[in-house]
């Protein structure tokens, strides 16, 4: 008989305070290609959410254990791994089956991390940063000396972006909701920070680089604001589609494009990671980065297992800053 474990899961697409059930569930085994790991961290994201209500990317299949991002110890290996110890730290980027005690993980999945980081730095960390380079290099194409617009900025992907932008020599331009996140921006290292209701947003933001709009934008809030971050953005400016946290639908007109050479460009981490060649350098930069201080993963709140209903909803009512973590042993 296998032990068992504690886990949320999704029954049924809604929001996920409605949708989450808390359940006792053998643990699972790890097979051929696989490690087991004892869950200590969830990173929840915005994109967990969406895949509870069946509004993300993909199609959701139910029942199912959310929870993309997570860390812990490497309890047993499966056959055919190598590569990894029992009992090393690792983050996961598995998709799902983060929000329970136990997980089973394809060995593919895991994400090394320096074992000076806590369980918490470490679910905080895969996402959020690695969607944040690609965003600032790979598909951004990011300089230094060059200003960038991080939306959201006290978020978990907002802090990312502003560690990177500063560790690659980028000058920023923060937007928040409250002064108390324009200050978390700040301490970050933004250069400029404003409201992001502030009528006067769209001038100031071009002001801020010099009166020529911003040559890079980090876009995560999608429907009507797409409109200003095409007023905010310099000639020949990159726009990145990052996510659609407004979740309202938006025509672009090609003109607009057209008239000033502007790029969009979407960016789902998911299909980014399938290029084993490039993640391998990616993570060489990054352990750098975090070895020299250049960059400290942002943990932000914490719950329990069974409270992961709240955490999700304290997440899409806007009422957090950095990673929200959930904490199954806690």
């Amino acid at each position: 008989m296998n032990k068992m474990m504690n886990c949320a899961v999704a029954v049924r697409q809604g929001l996920p305070a409605e949708a989450l059930e808390f359940r006792e569930v053998p643990m699972p085994q790890p097979g051929p290609g696989k490690v087991l790991v004892r869950v200590e961290a969830v990173g929840i994201n915005y994109a967990d959410a969406l895949s509870v209500m069946n509004e993300y990317l993909t199609e959701t299949q139910y029942p199912f254990v959310p929870g993309m991002e997570f860390a812990g110890y490497v309890t047993a290996l499966g056959e055919g791994v190598s590569g990894v110890q029992e009992g090393q730290l690792v983050a996961c980027l598995a998709g799902k089956g983060g929000l329970a005690g136990y997980a089973a993980v394809p060995a593919r999945a895991l994400v090394p991390v320096p074992q000076s980081c806590t369980p918490a730095q470490a679910a905080a960390f895969a996402v959020s940063y690695l969607t944040a380079f690609h965003g600032l290099r790979t598909l951004g194409h990011g300089q230094a000396g060059e200003w960038v617009l991080v939306q959201a900025a006290a978020g978990a992907l907002g802090r990312a972006s502003i560690q990177l932008a500063r560790a690659l020599d980028m000058q920023v331009v923060a937007l928040a909701s409250t002064e108390e996140k324009l200050a978390v921006a700040r301490a970050l290292g933004a250069d400029v920070t404003l409201l992001q209701d502030d009528p006067d947003r769209v001038e100031k933001v071009r002001e801020a680089a010099g009166g020529a709009g911003v040559p890079l934008i980090l876009e995560v809030v999608g429907g009507h604001r797409i409109a200003e971050s095409l007023q905010m953005a310099a000639d020949r400016g990159r726009i990145i589609m990052i996510g659609n946290a407004s979740r309202e639908e938006v025509l672009v007109n090609p003109v607009d494009l057209m008239k000033r050479n502007l790029t969009l460009t979407g960016l789902w981490l998911n299909s980014l990671l399938r290029d084993p060649q490039a993640q391998a350098q990616v993570a060489a930069e990054f352990a750098g980065l975090l070895e020299k201080g250049h960059i400290v993963p942002q943990p932000g709140p914490s719950y329990a297992l069974q409270d992961a209903a709240q955490a999700f909803d304290d997440l899409l009512g806007r009422r957090t800053s950095g990673k929200v973590i959930i904490e199954p042993w806690r």
